[in-house]
């Protein structure tokens, strides 16, 4: 090649390069979408991009948490559409992208064609996955119609339930339940039971929170929030249910929507009858002899449950809103409790017999007051939230028990008749600001928690008192927090930086002075929160936050009911809080057809609290709970969503975790080092003529306590549901716990004892549930009034 030829090539790239590199030159669009109807951020839109003039080349992402989105792209002629499913299609087509832009808000409408067949809440199905919440629908969820909370979060990948109603995260069962992002009583000692499904409209599930969320949690925060109806005109659904083992329940669904207010009420009622076996033996060694308990408890448990909620949004303009409330639930039970004991001798022959029967009632009454109060912008970068809530509740626990001796000879009845009335006034205050410019957001806020709890507990022996337990707890908690953090995003990256203090005044004394227990201290609890968007669909994330766990009012209390006196469990009022670094490192990658969201965690925590089981020198058992020296937790999680077909969905979640615990109580030395692994899939198949069938899976592995050996536990449940009437109505049946094997087996073995129990729980269980729903008709518009 002469030298003519070479300059004549060289000149001709240089005059060609600026326009190759404009070919190629990369643009950011972005946006952020919101609801017409109620100026929220709307996550999870799809947001596609394609181009006019070579449909090969496009893009597509989903909205964040906070409705936002970004797509790189090449600059040129695009196609942009958004889709969320309940809610119109948005294209712009014909766009010219030659330079980063900004689409700003863009609102979405209900799709009321799509939302007929859909409940006054608008419902959802399905599970919303990003980097640091989890998002579960309950919408159609017919698995869990006619159940309570319990039966939700139970569904919900990530968390478990068992028998006796302890929430567990990632398997930690330190987890801080809220309701509508609020602490509650009900969250407490198997409180959720008193919240029925009908009334749930999503599940949040927050692994590692940032500063704006409370700092109790070490396993993170489960958020259960309620409907709150938001379609305009009246709207509402009838739904009834029946079930075996007996389980009936019926819920009214209403709203009434107009230009400046929004009122809504869901009134619910429930009869339930169960019954509940558990199985423990005993075995003791005394000086070479070795001895036998068999105990059999057969509860029929009986409960009625009755739940209103009422409330209101007053729209003074596009960006002042005021909403109040107010949620009442009456649960009571009555349960009648056999127990048998049957105690046998060295040479395994029977030696004694006792039966003890008990009836126990419980009417448990709480009672909600809310009021919020919201301003934002015009130009929707600032806002401003306050919210107080009061919460009043009490309860009535009454025992009587009678026990006999029947073999070898039958003895007179002994009575014990026990009484707790446990009573609760609280107050929640919390104020928080939001401001935004362009990237970045500052967030500050400032909150209240205040809460006074009595226990009056008395016992008599064949009608004498018995001092030792007459008495009466007080337990005031006062809690004051505040909190700053700040993000920004500088390219790929974006941040999260934040700090929160929290001054805790907890106090807990007894009527006859026995104890006197105040614990004040002020702690400070940093996070941060890092991301890389490593490609279009795929985002890093490396969190970190500090977390507290206070023992709550039941772990302390130590009076704790009679009925088995050769089992008991009591609190311990000297109990401190725990402490928790938690470290998570995870992954999210978007596809049209799948999420998925691998996740490295661990937490190491100080003073780490855990029940322990000791004999007692009259041979019987108390259970109570320690401040252990520490435990670390490290695990690998997976969860993720699949669409194979239109037609079908599936969510899947497996954790696999290891650790190790250690500490000292009474001069013994108690640790433990195991490995566990659970996992659940959910399946939902949309059929034609209206047919949906629901199905789920879940898996526990076993593993070792400091203490016990706790046995694999798993279950299926399938649902299927059909909608009739141009989908006015739904008849769906859901078949809980197929194979019989919601059974959790524990066992236990020292140099002296060894324990083994069973608890079968309820066993298999059928709902028939049938709901008729109806709303405004097509074409009715929903504007919010202008500032004039």
């Amino acid at each position: 090649m002469n030298t003519t030829k070479i300059i004549f090539l060289v000149l001709m790239f240089c005059t060609l390069q600026p326009m190759i590199a404009q070919d190629i030159k990369k643009v950011q669009l972005k946006g952020r979408i919101l609801s017409e109807q109620t100026r929220l951020p709307l996550e999870n839109a799809t947001i596609t991009i394609t181009s006019v003039s070579d449909t090969k080349n496009g893009a597509s992402v989903a909205s964040d948490i906070n409705g936002e989105f970004e797509i790189q792209t090449e600059a040129g002629i695009y196609a942009i559409q958004i889709d969320l499913t309940s809610f119109k299609s948005v294209l712009l087509d014909n766009r010219q992208i030659n330079q980063d832009f900004n689409l700003g808000d863009l609102f979405l409408e209900d799709d009321f064609q799509l939302l007929k067949a859909v409940n006054i809440a608008g419902e959802k199905t399905g599970t919303s996955l990003n980097l640091d919440t989890r998002t579960f629908y309950v919408g159609k969820d017919i698995m869990s119609k006619g159940g309570n909370a319990n039966d939700i979060l139970s569904n919900v990948p990530s968390v478990s339930v068992d028998n006796n109603g302890t929430v567990s995260l990632r398997g930690n069962a330190g987890v801080r339940v809220v309701i509508n992002g609020k602490p509650s009583v009900m969250s407490m000692n198997n409180g959720l039971e008193q919240i029925p499904a009908s009334q749930i409209e999503k599940v949040e599930v927050i692994t590692n929170p940032s500063a704006k969320y409370e700092s109790q949690g070490a396993a993170g925060i489960i958020n259960i929030v309620l409907k709150k109806n938001t379609l305009y005109g009246l709207n509402g659904s009838v739904q009834a249910g029946a079930g075996d083992p007996a389980n009936y329940n019926g819920n009214i669904n209403l709203s009434y929507k107009k230009e400046r207010f929004n009122l809504f009420t869901n009134v619910g009622v429930r009869f339930r009858k169960l019954d509940i076996k558990e199985d423990k033996v005993q075995t003791t060694f005394n000086n070479g002899e070795k001895n036998t308990l068999l105990q059999s408890n057969t509860t029929d448990r009986r409960d009625r449950n009755y739940n209103f909620y009422i409330g209101g949004d007053y729209y003074f303009n596009t960006g002042n809103t005021l909403t109040g409330s107010f949620y009442h639930s009456t649960l009571i039970l009555n349960n009648h409790i056999d127990y048998n004991y049957d105690y046998y001798n060295a040479d395994h022959t029977i030696d004694t017999s006792i039966y003890r029967f008990e009836h126990y009632k419980e009417p448990k009454k709480y009672n909600q007051l809310e009021l919020n109060y919201v301003k934002t912008s015009e130009e929707k970068d600032k806002s401003w939230t306050t919210s107080l809530q009061y919460d009043f509740w009490n309860d009535d626990e009454n025992q009587n028990i009678t026990q006999r001796t029947v073999f070898p000879n039958e003895s007179p009845d002994d009575n014990l008749i026990t009484r707790n009335i446990e009573s609760s006034n609280d107050i929640f205050i919390q104020s928080d600001y939001v401001k935004t410019k362009n990237n970045s957001k500052l967030e500050t806020g400032v909150r209240g928690n205040f809460r006074a709890i009595r226990s009056d507990y008395l016992a008599q022996s064949n009608g004498l008192s018995l001092p030792e337990y007459n008495n009466k707890l007080n337990y005031d908690e006062n809690l004051i927090g505040a909190y700053l953090q700040w993000g920004d995003k500088i390219n790929k990256w974006s941040y999260l930086l934040g700090i929160r203090a929290e001054m805790s005044l907890i106090g807990i004394s007894d009527r006859v002075g026995t104890f006197t227990q105040d614990k004040h201290y002020t702690d400070f609890f940093p996070t941060l929160h890092l991301g890389y968007k490593l490609q279009e669909s795929i985002d890093l994330q490396l969190s970190y936050s500090r977390r507290i766990n206070r023992p709550e009012f039941w772990q302390l209390n130590p009076f704790g009911g009679l009925s088995d006196l050769r089992n008991l469990t009591i609190g311990n009022p000297d109990l401190d809080p725990t402490y928790t670094h938690s470290i998570e490192f995870s992954f999210l990658k978007k596809a049209n057809k799948f999420t998925i969201t691998p996740a490295i965690y661990y937490k190491h925590t100080t003073n780490y609290f855990q029940y322990v089981l000791k004999q007692t020198q009259d041979g019987n058992f108390l259970r109570t709970p320690i401040n252990l020296d520490y435990e670390e937790r490290y695990g690998l999680e997976v969860s993720g969503t699949y669409k194979p077909l239109n037609w079908w969905n599936l969510t899947f979640n497996f954790n696999y975790y290891g650790f190790k615990q250690k500490g000292n109580f009474e001069g013994k030395e108690y640790k433990s080092q195991n490995k566990m692994w659970n996992t659940q899939i959910n399946s939902r198949m949309k059929l034609p003529e209206n047919l949906t069938i629901e199905s789920m899976f879940s898996y526990r592995g076993k593993y070792h306590d400091i203490q016990s050996l706790n046995k694999p536990v798993y279950r299926l449940n399938i649902a299927v549901s059909k909608d009739i009437l141009k989908e006015k109505m739904t008849i769906a049946v859901a078949f809980n716990n197929i194979l019989n094997s919601l059974i959790e087996r524990q066992e236990l073995h020292t140099n002296d004892y060894q324990l083994q129990s069973t608890n079968y729980g309820v066993g298999r269980m059928i709902n028939l549930t049938i709901a008729y729903r109806f709303n405004r008709k097509k074409g009715e518009k929903d504007r919010l009034p202008d500032e004039n």
